[in-house]
């Protein structure tokens, strides 16, 4: 069995120092679209150094992104990286991501999962600095044809949509070159730019990353409805529904309630397809 579960979840932690600055910042909010008008106040807090706030969602890039990697390399874990997808991922803020930093990231499976036809691998990275922890961040990989071992199914994360129409509808134009310029952050993924390597994924052209959806998501619900506070936002969960092509639109729906925002995220030119789904963000 390529997967030994209980050996992966009593495996010791892996630790790893990571640093960045507001370089590596800019790089991550430009990988997402921002900087649109170039001169537009709201816009330069994401692309000028002297006005710069960071958006939560860098959490997924800082280090490149170590504890997915530290976790397909864990013992207990053997997969064939065809078979493996990104399901789900959530980022809990224990305070403001700084602009310049250094940290440490502790990364363990956290658990796996059985759901018959595929494992689920929830792979957790804690980082801190000096001043404390700064945030959880859980990655939640679907393996396929690893499932039927007998483990726990693990929770349910589905959220009804609201039956009301939502508060806010926004659409966000997706760039020709936006995965060329997102993978700089760290996700090297051919998929994201080959063609030729897209055909022989089952695709037509490359697709943009899962997690630039992701952020571009985040942004656009920071910018809308949470008057452009990053700092207000204290966790932000979502699935992986399906994918997007550069040059396409993300329809963003979003419904308000106290202390949290629900979103749904479709892609426009295909009929409302869905990206992501059981999308979540809370707030202070």
């Amino acid at each position: 069995m390529p997967i030994d579960a209980a050996k992966a979840v009593a495996a010791e932690p892996r630790s790893a120092e990571i640093t960045w600055d507001h370089k590596d910042i800019q790089l991550y909010h430009l990988g997402l679209g921002a900087g649109v008008p170039a001169t537009d106040p709201d816009e330069l807090r994401y692309t000028l150094e002297s006005k710069l706030h960071v958006l939560p969602s860098f959490a997924t890039v800082a280090g490149a992104g170590m504890g997915v990697v530290g976790g397909l390399s864990a013992p207990g874990i053997d997969v064939n990286l065809a078979h493996v997808l990104h399901g789900g991922q959530t980022i809990e803020l224990h305070r403001p991501i700084p602009v310049k930093g250094k940290a440490t990231t502790t990364s363990r499976v956290a658990a796996v999962y059985d759901k018959t036809k595929a494992a689920v691998l929830v792979l957790r990275s804690e980082v801190a600095d000096a001043d404390g922890p700064l945030w959880t961040s859980d990655s939640q990989i679907f393996v396929r044809g690893e499932g039927g071992f007998g483990g726990d199914r693990g929770p349910s994360a589905r959220l009804d949509v609201p039956e009301r129409a939502p508060d806010r509808t926004v659409e966000r134009a997706i760039r020709e070159d936006q995965a060329l310029l997102y993978r700089l952050s760290g996700d090297w993924n051919p998929l994201h730019a080959d063609p030729e390597f897209a055909k022989l994924a089952g695709f037509d052209k490359p697709i943009l990353h899962g997690l630039c959806s992701y952020g571009m998501t985040l942004k656009a619900v920071a910018d809308t409805a949470l008057g452009g506070d990053v700092s207000r936002i204290t966790r932000y969960s979502t699935r992986f529904a399906g994918i997007v092509f550069p040059g396409e639109t993300l329809r963003i729906r979003m419904w308000q309630e106290p202390g949290r925002v629900q979103v749904t995220v479709t892609a426009a030119e295909r009929e409302d397809a869905p990206v992501l789904a059981d999308t979540l963000v809370e707030h202070n």
